[in-house]
């Protein structure tokens, strides 16, 4: 085993996986297990919290990194698991330079006390959000595009700002070439995701509304249309040679594609 990530929750959660594996490679890690964990429950954390003491057990030798939004929000309760050799926050898991900054003490950081294993920064103070370009999502025949980030929204109960942030979005150009990057890697199908959709564009010059931002796509990768299961009946209703290119699909359209 080399590297090998364990992620729980959304689509966003999927896609940031495999930048987490690809960076976590670079750094040279080896014998390594990361577990990208969701806060959106009770329930979600604890599943996270009971997949690390089961990893440890079937692979005692693997030094274990915790990320995700539940390391976001509670960065101590994972720290002070034994089993846990690092707890990366949201913002530093998709960090090159966290991960080589942070591969060579892994060896050691299962011994260290529960706040030196802790690598979580104020997420509220990160206001912009880049693509990282990927060449596909390992298991996975749709590919997710994270688009936007965060939640201005600050609902009753509801954990995702501090895990997440404030919202920010990608840039369309950025957005656009991993849509182009992905098309020539043989993916059909696109799913474009994030935490709060319907605020893409609100942080970018311009503004640009999501709907500009997938007009934008079809423009410069023609080989896409504009899908959506059932919450977008145009994609049923086109001919059936367009049925045979790429599609597009908003995030919350997918499940019911």
């Amino acid at each position: 085993m080399s590297v090998d990530v364990v992620t729980f929750g959304c689509r966003l959660n999927a896609y940031e996986g495999e930048v987490i594996r690809r960076q976590a490679q670079a750094a040279g890690l080896s014998d390594t297990l990361i577990v990208n964990t969701c806060a959106v429950t009770a329930e979600a954390v604890r599943q996270s919290r009971q997949a690390i003491r089961r990893l440890k057990r079937e692979h005692p030798a693997a030094r274990i990194v915790v990320t995700g939004c539940a390391a976001q929000t509670e960065p101590e309760t994972f720290a002070s698991m034994p089993e846990v050799a690092l707890v990366l926050g949201n913002e530093e898991k998709l960090s090159a330079a966290t991960w080589r900054e942070h591969g060579d003490g892994l060896a050691r950081a299962s011994f260290l006390p529960a706040e030196e294993k802790v690598a979580v920064n104020d997420i509220m103070a990160v206001t912009d959000t880049a693509a990282h370009l990927i060449d596909g999502l390992e298991g996975r025949a749709r590919a997710f595009v994270q688009v936007q980030n965060g939640c201005d929204h600050r609902c009753t109960f509801c954990i995702i700002p501090y895990g997440r942030g404030n919202s920010r979005s990608v840039p369309m150009g950025e957005v656009v070439a991993q849509v182009r990057r992905l098309c020539a890697r043989g993916y059909r199908e696109v799913v474009l995701t994030g935490v709060d959709l319907t605020g893409y564009g609100a942080n970018l010059p311009g503004a640009p509304k999501l709907g500009t931002l997938v007009k934008q796509i079809l423009k410069h990768v023609p080989s896409f249309i504009a899908g959506g299961g059932r919450s977008h009946p145009q994609a049923h209703e086109a001919p059936a040679s367009a049925r045979r290119r790429h599609r597009l699909l908003p995030d919350g359209a997918a499940a019911a594609a």
